[in-house]
């Protein structure tokens, strides 16, 4: 799949969040990376990695505190694609892997978000 279809579906996956949750996003950029890079440090096993929200987590946020950065939510492309057969598949991979990084984003960890996708 070329670069620009797979970020529109990137953007088919926000927009088809609830208005509520959309509203709330301010000040964060979702960057489409074939593989992981520097930004996933060594924490993480490169070729399984779908995913990663790099920035201060909603609940974590001071008022006080500027945030003059965007947080960061990164997207790997031929990861995802790796996993999938068909564009089908790469949407509805690409959707959870939006949504399960903005959940980080709100200041889920794993184990909740785990929990919250066993209960739906």
């Amino acid at each position: 799949m070329d670069r620009a279809r797979f970020e529109a579906l990137v953007g088919e996956a926000v927009a088809s969040l609830p208005k509520s949750f959309r509203d709330r996003l301010e000040n964060i950029a979702i960057i489409v990376e074939d593989y992981p890079g520097p930004e996933a440090g060594g924490r993480f096993r490169k070729r399984s990695l779908l995913g990663l929200y790099h920035g201060v987590p909603q609940t974590q946020r001071s008022v006080w505190a500027r945030y003059p950065f965007p947080d960061q939510i990164y997207i790997y492309q031929r990861n995802i694609e790796a996993l999938c057969r068909t564009e089908e598949e790469v949407r509805e991979q690409v959707r959870k892997t939006v949504i399960h990084e903005l959940a980080h984003y709100f200041g889920l960890s794993d184990e909740e978000i785990a929990r919250l996708e066993r209960e739906n």
